[in-house]
């Protein structure tokens, strides 16, 4: 084999800058656009309902792709499908700028999240994969979800400042030279994919169409809610559909000899909770933004960039958090003990956060609460991510990056959905709007505390079971009764 397939390049300082900056340049794209959102809906037309496709299209693109997309990684290299999403990606964020109407930059935005269907989980297979699992995973990971948090808090300031001064379409330009810059170091810092063997199979098409279409109906018609009414027949019909293929997804996969899902991932019990505690996470992220935008634009008046400077503490609080302090909480608590911690932090702070939003409150009163919903959030941001990979093989960590990331997607849009419709129930101005925000927060704020309470007992592998994933364990012995009784009376 050759030498550069075998292992990752001896530069891991510089190949988890690359991994970071790209995760840097996702959560700038996602932070910029919920800033700029009224800019753009009065300049392309939409609803106060309908902009929320600019949010939810990605989600769409991405939420359908994710696993198809994952076992494109496992299938065809990690490197090749990191440098596919990021010229994807690139070229949607140069569409977006230049659309003149909302469909256009509505289709640019789902090509954008094609793209991340590709590099999202590339990007996760190349930390598991190059970084062992305990001290230098988590480290990792911290530095990887620290730059997501940068991200968001470049993305809400610049965000802020592009659509004052050069206007909203620079919040999409602004990840052209970017991506394109990523995707020219990712040769010379990332190891060449190894190559494909004569035993490895092909794609599972029956899987990947009924996995695709699935998650599609299913975020299409979560996205679709608050616009056209939950009970709709367009909308009803979509999430239907997507159940109903999702749930048709395991008994085809049971009769596929290269199942694009393992059955085996799917009955993980460990796995499984994670998936639906990140869904709840990012819901609940999702809302949390959503209302903290809507309060200080619609509510109090507040400019693009009055608005970004506000974000400002949460995320740099997350970013330090995710670096400094999950790392250390993983290593001494270990993932279920820490994510739990992190999701129940993250519920207070999103609490004191909405208790923070009078008629006449602003920065000062909406601290308390950005700081602790900052500090917890980066931590059980971390520890998703941690437990998500833990004990998956190698060949494997690809479409169990794409399952994770699948359950992040889908429950961003739900969150989502819910929270503007729970928002947008009553009354759009004044007083009835503040009452819709402050439903949404409560809401949002007891559904991340039942995720840390669920998260306790279940995410993420005891050490037992992941040393029994990563190799065979010599049986413990119990010691003799007599063995027992010397080692107890022996001088010390």
């Amino acid at each position: 084999m050759d030498k550069a397939a075998s292992g990752p390049p001896p530069r891991p300082g510089l190949r988890l800058a690359l991994l970071a900056f790209t995760q840097l340049i996702v959560a700038l794209d996602y932070n910029i656009v919920y800033v700029a959102l009224p800019d753009i809906a009065d300049a392309l037309g939409f609803s106060a309902a309908s902009v929320q496709w600019v949010v939810s299209a990605y989600a769409v693109g991405l939420g359908g792709l994710l696993l198809f997309g994952g076992r494109a990684v496992d299938r065809l290299g990690p490197r090749r499908m990191f440098v596919l999403g990021l010229a994807l990606y690139g070229i949607a964020s140069l569409a977006g700028g230049l659309a003149a109407d909302s469909g256009v930059l509505i289709a640019a935005r789902a090509v954008q999240g094609v793209g991340g269907a590709l590099l999202t989980p590339a990007t996760l297979a190349l930390i598991y994969t190059g970084f062992a699992e305990g001290a230098a995973r988590n480290r990792a990971l911290g530095a990887w979800g620290m730059a997501g948090s940068a991200g968001l808090a470049a993305g809400s300031l610049l965000g802020g400042v592009l659509t004052n001064y050069l206007g909203w379409q620079w919040v999409f330009f602004v990840n052209v030279p970017l991506a394109l810059g990523a995707a020219l170091a990712a040769p010379r810092l990332l190891a060449a994919d190894p190559p494909r063997t004569s035993g490895t199979g092909g794609f599972d098409v029956p899987g990947a169409l009924l996995a695709t279409a699935g998650s599609t109906l299913l975020v299409l018609g979560l996205a679709s809610g608050p616009e056209q009414g939950w009970g709709s027949p367009r909308n009803a019909g979509a999430l239907a559909a997507g159940v109903l293929l999702l749930l048709a997804l395991p008994v085809v996969e049971a009769r596929t000899r290269e199942p694009l899902v393992p059955l085996r991932l799917l009955r993980d019990r460990g796995l499984a909770t994670t998936m639906v505690v990140i869904a709840v996470f990012q819901g609940t992220l999702g809302g949390g933004y959503y209302v903290l935008t809507s309060y200080l634009q619609p509510v109090l008046g507040y400019s693009a960039l009055e608005a970004g400077l506000t974000f400002l503490p949460l995320t740099l609080v997350c970013m330090a958090a995710a670096l400094k302090i999950a790392p250390v909480m993983l290593g001494r608590w270990g993932v279920r003990t820490t994510l739990s911690t992190g999701m129940l932090g993250a519920g207070a702070g999103i609490a004191l956060l909405v208790a923070g939003m009078p008629a006449g409150g602003g920065f000062w009163t909406l601290l308390p609460g950005s700081v602790v919903w900052g500090v917890f959030g980066g931590v059980a941001f971390v520890a998703l991510f941690a437990s998500a990979g833990a004990g998956i093989a190698a060949e494997e960590q690809g479409v169990a990056s794409g399952l994770a990331s699948t359950a992040k997607e889908i429950g961003g849009a739900m969150g989502l959905a819910v929270f503007v419709a729970v928002a947008t129930a009553g009354p759009g101005t004044g007083a009835g709007l503040l009452d819709g925000l402050h439903a949404a927060g409560w809401t949002a704020a007891a559904v991340t505390v039942v995720g840390g309470c669920s998260s306790r007992s279940s995410c993420g592998p005891s050490r037992r079971r992941s040393r029994r994933r990563n190799g065979p364990m010599r049986p413990r012995r119990r010691p003799s009764r007599r063995g027992r009784r010397a080692r107890r009376f022996s001088p010390r």
